[in-house]
């Protein structure tokens, strides 16, 4: 054998094997790509709230009955960066997952994501707070079903409690949402229709604290020196309660007011439990993530859903708390 030929089958005896590993690793490729778990996506508001923390744990708690399926949760750091929200939706069209579960911070702003995942072929499922139906309308926007409760009986419910603790008469206090976004203007209205209902009940100051504790607090500590009368304040979250909570104690008010929060997060439970707080509107966030994920695989699986899921919604009191199931 001449030396080019010893030089060829050097070659050859070096390829094979190159070949071969070139050609599992290809084939290993293509398998994994055929047996890839179908994906779920639930975009949060934030993970900066309680409310939606027990709403991401829940669903990631009922992911675990279903191993053929992987969930991708993601959360703005803020509640109302309704353009990171978009931007998430979008990355997970791109990344081809089956369904988007998404709790908007803006019941307009994120119709473009929506839109564009109508038109990859991706369903829709909304959680939490609902989407304005004209505008859905008018843009041809689908989803495939609500998933929540009744914000607008939960602040009816709440300006009710409030009413009849004061007997009907005396002078309350509103701690808004965020400006324009549904679930803060549904809860506001319900209080505001409630105390309706009651003529010798006056509201004398309602104002935005965003849904924060710090803004609460402030808002709160302004309003009990322009109205040092009030007796009832309502306020359309929790961390917006414990807020008004802080500024009443500070300003030697400890239990003397009504306050009302709305979602009955641990702390506020904490406060109901102390007397510092008067009660907290449930809602159970566990329950919309759990249903959230149900939800989505009955999609996959060519299931059909109904266009919408309630959710309970109830005032939870000190006298409460031993008989509310864990959430």
């Amino acid at each position: 054998m001449n030396k080019t030929a010893v030089r060829i089958l050097l070659v050859i005896l070096v390829l094979i094997p190159a070949l071969m590993i070139a050609g599992m690793v290809f084939l290993g490729v293509k398998k994994h790509a055929g047996t890839a778990r179908p994906k779920i996506g639930f975009i949060m508001k934030t993970l900066n709230n309680p409310f939606f923390i027990d709403m991401a744990d829940a669903a990631e708690r009922e992911m675990k009955k279903y191993p053929g399926f992987g969930l991708i949760v993601q959360a703005p750091e803020i509640e109302v960066d309704v353009e990171k929200q978009v931007r998430y939706m979008e990355n997970m069209i791109t990344d081809k997952v089956k369904v988007i579960c998404i709790t908007p911070s803006g019941s307009k702003e994120v119709l473009s994501g929506i839109i564009k995942a109508n038109e990859a072929g991706i369903p829709v499922i909304v959680v939490d707070t609902r989407l304005d139906e004209e505008l859905v309308k008018q843009r041809g926007a689908q989803y495939a079903t609500f998933i929540g409760s009744d914000n607008y009986e939960g602040g009816k419910i709440a300006g009710r409690f409030i009413a009849k603790a004061l007997n009907g008469r005396g002078s309350a206090a509103l701690l808004e949402g965020i400006a324009g976004a549904q679930t803060a203007e549904s809860r506001k209205q319900g209080f505001l229709d409630a105390l309706k209902e009651y003529p010798g009940l006056r509201l004398v100051a309602s104002q935005t604290a965003d849904m924060e504790r710090g803004k609460g607090f402030d808002v709160t500590q302004n309003i009990l020196q322009a109205h040092p009368d009030v007796q009832g304040i309502f306020a359309c979250n929790d961390l917006m309660a414990l807020g008004a909570v802080e500024a009443a104690d500070q300003a030697g008010k400890k239990g003397k007011i009504v306050i009302i929060g709305f979602d009955a997060t641990d702390d506020a439970r904490k406060a109901i439990l102390e007397g510092r707080m008067a009660g907290s509107i449930a809602q159970y966030p566990s329950a919309m993530g759990e249903a959230a994920v149900e939800n989505a695989v009955k999609l996959i699986r060519g299931e059909k859903i109904p266009k919408k899921i309630p959710t309970k919604v109830e005032m939870i009191t000190q006298e409460m708390l031993g008989k509310v199931p864990a959430k």
